[in-house]
């Protein structure tokens, strides 16, 4: 025990160490030279520090494992934010994690369970198929008994590596003493509440080590997606579930990044990157509930039968230890975000960047509107290969341009947003692995379009349910008058005086006309919202207003 305690005093002084030293080179070089005029000596040698750094966390990590793999990992998918020299070293990460020894995953297994192997499997594979930073995978056979109750027999088992509870909880709390200092940061509190991103990575951890709720994440992801043909998930063994031991089906196939295995298998790697992402936008923009971890490694390519128009394969998720959660107002703004992009509308995709969250209240978005026109303007629709071949004189210009108004504008990273900026990052990636020359923008804009005419459905239907309603109020309003007015005549308050009668038959026509009116204008107003999408019912519903608007006329005649 006291061992323990040293080495998890010695690991956590090990990861502040190394926080503190980065972070007061980053000050000395980003923040402190160019205030005292050397910007273009601190930028000398930028390339070599990033590099530098990224080599000693990538040795770090691999050390220590636990959370700092997926610190590495989630840093390594930040291709928008962070510079090559540091995403291209910890690109390794998302693999190369050492086993733990098969009689240490035996120890926990059988203690999890409660009985040894051999009368819980039929055989088991002590070689993993699967190493990660928190846990690892093997191949197993089910008894006869459980494979029969289940349909399958070849199974895997999910197990903990031992002692990772303890890891975790030292890990949160050197990186939660790390975000506090970042919060006095003003360059980075100005942006992202640095203590909550790491409580919302804490959050998504803890959530990870628990093997219960990722069977439920399981089920549920498997229920949104029951009838999609494209996507497959695994079942769960749920006698042989626990918090630190999972056992699902096995649903090994072939990795979605092998291109040479697809092509073998008779798949063109070309045509699974645009059904990739499509699965990936259902569901961060329509389900709202979504796999935060679609690294290549947790996506299988699975050849099947094609059926009556559909795919001769599938795509098959596993690991859904981290999953994310889209609330209804981020999703509609990530929803209006995609429309505009889709659009090419600049104004659009600012207003909807500040809808989501990512730009502060106070941001003046006027010089933000005209860069965002200008970058669809110019790179508006081309893909990374494309981008690639452009001129770099004119990302300068543009930069040059527009840089100043992007680092001047006060943008914030919104909590709950790490595991949404995580998904995507991982699906362009896997996208250009399967298609160095794939276009996000030919993914995008059809399901934009999709959203788009979905919005217009709802304003639609919404339209109309308004307009109907109105004009029940409306039909209902005389009647309800004409009773008002005769339990006046008829009550105990008599009703004599002739002026009186003149004012009250007044206002019944002055209500009956407007009603006729009211319903004239709902009548109109919902024909022609609906004309476009059903012309003879818009032209019925435009017609029949006539008749309000005659009767409004004529009761408006009498006296």
């Amino acid at each position: 025990m006291e061992a323990g305690a040293g080495n998890t005093r010695a690991r956590y002084r090990r990861i502040l160490r190394f926080a503190a030293w980065n972070l007061a080179v980053t000050w000395w070089f980003e923040l402190l030279l160019p205030r005292i005029g050397l910007a273009r000596l601190a930028g000398r040698n930028r390339a070599v520090r990033m590099r530098r750094f990224a080599r000693r966390f990538h040795a770090l990590a691999v050390e220590l494992g636990g959370l700092m793999i997926k610190v590495g990992q989630f840093m390594s998918s930040r291709l928008d934010v962070l510079p090559p020299e540091i995403t291209e070293e910890l690109a390794g990460l998302q693999d190369e994690v050492p086993p733990v020894p098969f009689p240490a995953i035996r120890g926990l297994a059988e203690a999890e369970l409660g009985a040894p192997l051999e009368s819980v499997f039929e055989s088991f594979d002590e070689v993993p198929v699967a190493a990660a930073s928190l846990g690892q995978v093997h191949r197993a056979v089910l008894l006869p008994a459980n494979a029969a109750d289940t349909g399958f027999g070849t199974v895997v088992f999910k197990v903990q590596r031992p002692g990772i509870g303890e890891i975790v909880d030292v890990d949160l709390a050197a990186l939660r003493r790390v975000g506090r200092w970042l919060s006095h940061v003003r360059f980075v509190s100005s942006r992202v509440d640095a203590p909550a991103l790491v409580e919302e990575f804490a959050k998504t951890s803890l959530q990870e080590i628990d093997y219960l709720n990722e069977a439920a994440n399981a089920e549920r992801f498997a229920e949104e997606f029951g009838a999609d043909a494209r996507v497959a998930v695994p079942q769960v063994v749920w006698e042989r579930a626990t918090r630190r031991v999972l056992t699902l089906e096995d649903v090994t196939a072939i990795k979605v990044t092998d291109a040479d295995s697809l092509r073998a298998a008779g798949i063109d790697p070309v045509a699974v990157a645009p059904v990739f992402a499509s699965v990936m936008f259902e569901q961060l923009f329509s389900n709202g509930f979504f796999h935060a971890d679609p690294h290549p490694g947790n996506i299988f390519v699975t050849p099947v039968a094609a059926g009556s128009g559909g795919l001769p394969w599938r795509l098959t998720f596993v690991d859904f230890g981290m999953m994310g959660h889209v609330s209804d107002e981020t999703r509609s703004g990530l929803r209006k975000l995609l429309i505009a992009a889709a659009s090419r509308d600049g104004k659009g995709l600012v207003a909807a960047i500040r809808e989501v969250g990512v730009l502060m209240p106070s941001a003046d978005t006027h010089e933000l509107e005209r860069a965002m026109t200008a970058l669809f303007s110019r790179f508006g629709g081309m893909g990374f290969a494309q981008l690639r071949s452009v001129d770099q004189r004119e990302f300068r210009d543009f930069a040059d341009e527009f840089g100043e108004v992007a680092r001047s504008l006060p943008f914030q990273l919104p909590e709950n947003f790490l595991l949404i900026i995580r998904a995507m990052s991982l699906t362009s990636g896997v996208c250009s692995a399967l298609d160095p020359e794939f276009n996000l923008w030919d993914s995008i804009e059809p399901f934009g379009a999709k959203l788009l005419k979905d919005e217009r459905g709802g304003l639609v239907r919404d339209v109309s349910r308004e307009a109907l309603e109105i004009a029940g109020v409306a039909v209902r309003l005389p009647k309800r008058l004409d009773a008002f007015l005769s339990d006046v005549e008829e009550g105990t308050l008599a009703v004599s005086n002739p002026r009186l009668e003149r004012q009250a038959a007044r206002l019944n026509r002055l209500v009956r006309r407007v009603g006729s009116f009211v319903v004239f204008g709902a009548l109109l107003v919902a024909g022609a919202v609906l004309r476009p999408t059903d012309m003879v019912f818009g032209n019925v519903l435009m017609s029949v207003s006539v008749m309000p608007l005659l009767h409004g006329l004529w009761v408006g005649r009498r006296r």
